[in-house]
């Protein structure tokens, strides 16, 4: 398990969530938003099957309507360990 962590933005817009293009390899839980503005989730990786996944991060400003923006993506790639037998 990975714990991503995004500090508070400088601009007016807020963080929303957090999501994942392949939530079979790697699946966000966890989201909370800080009262100062960070924002916390735990990322967790399936051990048994390798892919890659797009994590990305939304934020909005809270005044504006519309669908958030992505702000922030992280590629991420799963390698199985090798198994003993």
């Amino acid at each position: 398990m990975v714990s991503l962590v995004l500090e508070p933005r400088r601009d007016d817009k807020r963080w929303t969530a957090v999501r994942s293009s392949a939530p079979a390899f790697v699946l966000p839980s966890g989201w909370q938003v800080d009262p100062d503005g960070t924002a916390r989730a735990s990322l967790r990786c399936a051990g048994t099957r390798g892919g890659t996944a797009k994590v990305t991060a939304t934020a909005k400003a809270p005044d504006v309507a519309g669908a958030p923006d992505v702000a922030f993506t992280l590629d991420v790639s799963v390698v199985p360990y090798p198994r003993e037998g």
